[in-house]
């Protein structure tokens, strides 16, 4: 009997690849499976039942599926993914598609596409956010390239997708070229900012009021049932409610080592800002912070010769817990605009369009940075169609900036003063009072540049540029 053939290839059976098969299954999907480690593939046929069809051979696996074919890599990013692309080459017709699920830098995929299209092949780069239990039960996903691709993968996404607050799939068509994974990217970063600032909030409870764990887990429990609401601040409250030991007073929390790892994509989206010029400067903080951890013992030797000791808080505690609210709601908006300005600048550069009106609802569900204040955002901008508005320029925003700033300046003033480190929160208040400043010093910084290197100035009363010989002429 003639094997049915599948409406979907997967190539990547990790913790990701293996629930996002089965989520594909699960919505009706016939799924294809392929490792290049075949046992993991008969391990993952044994433990899961369901319309999955496994193949030691590529050429098997790719014969397996309906045309034109669809294959979904779910592989560690870099030369795995072009080690994958060209293996599968040889077995590819014309109009086939295969799409890049994994982490990709965008450039990448810029490259990946421009290489297949020569050869008749269509190439869609996607960003899939939600982790691995996002994959299984509904990720964010942020697909960009071919649009003809996207077209013909359009209602395989759509059944895979988490639901926004309306019940719409939690996907739309990002943009050309690597424009998709550019926005993931940057999704990343903004998720380093509020990792940290959450992070943050927690050492400053701690530090201040000697708070433990369980207890800063219930203030956090207690944001998460109001304006904070999102994803991030919700697992926190387990994070630091997990015992060793069931029945134990001792809290897990205190026993992980304070050094931060990361996978890159921070990283890039800094690096991408810097080149581009677009100021993020608590996604980079978050960077800084995870580098400056992993100096365990350099932080340990500092600590004893400086005998760092943090002041405790006159406020009363309840009245703290506010402020801090509120200056974590700020916070939180503060990068967004930071990352919605990078996307905005590259979309610009690239030519993209992105809309971000969509990116602001699709990350309402499955993704890691789902947060309730992300309506707001979509809302506001889904209305004006102008998709260049910095976020503080919209309505809502500047009025619950204008509300919050208060709280913002005065936890940013007592961490300073009572020597606790908060880069995240610092960055994001510098960031905010920066935007909503006319004047800024950088006149002086644009002297002293003519000085030393003649490097010319511009004036506000008259039109041109300027070089002065500061040493000699009297202006």
């Amino acid at each position: 009997m003639k094997q049915r053939l599948s409406d979907i290839g997967l190539i990547g059976l990790g913790p990701m690849g293996q629930a996002l098969a089965q989520n594909m299954e699960h919505q009706g999907l016939h799924v294809s499976v392929y490792n290049r480690t075949h046992s993991v593939t008969k391990t993952f046929l044994k433990e899961h039942e369901g319309d999955f069809f496994g193949f030691e051979q590529m050429s098997a696996f790719v014969r397996s599926l309906k045309r034109p074919r669809k294959i979904m890599l779910m592989i560690k990013d870099g030369k795995p993914v072009d080690m994958t692309i060209n293996g599968l080459l040889a077995h590819l017709d014309k109009g086939d598609i295969i799409i890049d699920g994994g982490n990709s830098f965008y450039r990448d995929t810029e490259r990946r596409a421009d290489m297949l299209k020569k050869r008749g092949l269509l190439y869609i780069g996607t960003g899939v956010s939600g982790g691995e239990d996002g994959a299984l039960n509904g990720p964010s996903l942020m697909p960009g390239g071919s649009k003809k691709a996207y077209a013909s993968t359009k209602k395989i996404f759509e059944a895979i997708a988490a639901k926004d607050f309306k019940g719409n799939p939690c996907v739309t068509y990002i943009g050309d070229g690597g424009a998709g994974h550019y926005v993931k990217m940057v999704h990343n970063g903004i998720e380093y900012g509020i990792m940290q600032l959450i992070a943050e909030a927690y050492h400053t409870l701690h530090t201040v009021f000697d708070m433990s764990a369980p207890e800063i887990g219930e203030v956090f429990h207690r944001f998460n049932k109001g304006k904070l609401e999102s994803f991030l601040m919700e697992i926190a409250v387990p994070v630091l409610e997990k015992g060793c030991k069931p029945g134990e007073d001792e809290y897990l929390i205190y026993h992980i080592l304070d050094k931060a790892s990361n996978k890159g994509t921070g990283k890039w989206a800094s690096i991408d800002a810097l080149d581009r010029g677009v100021a993020v400067p608590t996604i980079t903080e978050a960077v800084f912070a995870r580098f400056i951890s992993t100096k365990k013992e350099e932080r340990t030797q500092l600590e004893k010769i400086y005998k760092t000791k943090y002041k405790k808080s006159t406020i009363a505690k309840t009245r703290f817990v506010r402020t801090l609210e509120d200056a974590l709601f700020a916070a939180m908006l503060s990068v967004f605009a930071q990352g919605y300005d990078l996307i905005q600048t590259a979309s610009r550069e690239e030519k993209w369009d992105i809309d971000m009106g969509e990116v602001s609802r699709i990350w309402e569900g499955g993704c890691i940075i789902r947060a309730k204040m992300l309506n707001m955002l979509h809302i506001a901008y889904a209305s004006h169609k102008k998709n260049d508005t910095h976020v503080f320029v919209v309505p809502t925003v500047a009025a619950i900036m204008k509300k919050h700033a208060p709280a913002f300046r005065s936890l940013v003033s007592f961490t300073a003063d009572a020597g606790i480190p908060n880069p995240a929160f610092a960055s994001s208040l510098s960031y905010f009072e920066s935007m909503i400043s006319a004047q800024l010093p950088a006149n002086v910084i644009q002297g002293l540049r003519d000085y030393f290197g003649a490097h010319t100035y511009e004036r506000i009363d008259k039109p041109g540029t300027f070089h002065t010989d500061w040493e000699h002429t009297a202006e």
